[in-house]
């Protein structure tokens, strides 16, 4: 506990001492606020355009969550059919792959042309950024399960469906979990993006405007909004990570002591 206190107290120290020098170096060197402001007066147009920024992260965060809703979905149903029809995985994997290697930039703008400036653009985008880490996390997962457990399991009359959800599901939780992790904030960045190609609502949109007039200060403030929506998508999925696995005696001992202390 001590050690986890001294690395935050770390973090913060660095942090503000960033901030302090950015701050100086600003209005030492009599930069423009239009092209970098000071820290200080980005805080002060966050909390006031605080209701303009909830208002544009609530649409955010609806295609976030649709997004990854469904790339959970595409990505758990591509990797239990890689794993239980070995010809399909193989067959799909190289365009999971591809899935990757083509710029979301160029594919934002046909979904803008097919789908409109609604919010299905921006949810695609999310979806396929993070279909990728949970397929290839839930696939490993399944993949990870001995086969000694799964033989005595078969040897004591258990079907395949048992078998998955005593053994299969349970060990390929965590991978997906560890998928979840990375892919929630690649959805939030993919919904940003989205929302620069072609959004009517939403921070990435706030940013774009802001920055047609100039108001650097409020593009600075969308950043620290969305850097919090970050932060906060991994520690709520952090939190149930530990909920979910409390049964794994590391994270077991860790939960009891917490719970108890």
């Amino acid at each position: 506990m001590g050690k986890r206190i001294a690395e935050l107290a770390g973090s913060a120290v660095l942090l503000a001492l960033v901030l302090i020098l950015w701050e100086v170096g600003v209005r030492v060197a009599g930069v423009p606020p239009y092209i970098l402001p000071p820290p200080t007066r980005i805080l002060v147009t966050f909390f006031a355009d605080l209701p303009l920024l909830l208002s544009h992260a609530a649409a955010t965060m609806a295609e976030v969550a649709l997004g990854l809703a469904l790339g959970v979905v595409a990505g758990v149903g591509v990797a239990l059919a890689g794993f239980y029809l070995p010809p399909v995985g193989r067959a799909l994997y190289p365009f999971i792959v591809a899935s990757q290697m083509v710029p979301v930039f160029a594919i934002a703008p046909l979904l803008v042309l097919w789908f409109g400036y609604g919010i299905w653009p921006k949810v695609i985008v999310a979806a396929l950024i993070a279909f990728f880490p949970i397929a290839v996390n839930v696939m490993d997962g399944l993949r990870a399960v001995g086969g000694d457990l799964v033989d005595l399991l078969r040897s004591l009359g258990a079907r395949e469906r048992q078998v998955f959800l005593l053994v299969r599901l349970p060990a390929s939780l965590p991978f997906l979990l560890s998928g979840l992790k990375v892919g929630a904030t690649l959805a939030l960045a993919g919904a940003i993006i989205g929302e620069w190609i072609g959004g009517r609502r939403g921070l990435g949109y706030l940013m774009i405007q802001a920055n047609a007039l100039l108001r650097v200060d409020r593009v600075f403030a969308a950043i620290l909004a969305l850097t919090l929506l970050g932060v906060g998508l991994f520690s709520g999925v952090a939190l149930a990570e530990r909920w979910l696995l409390r049964w794994r005696p590391g994270i077991a001992e860790r939960y009891t002591h917490r719970r108890w202390r």
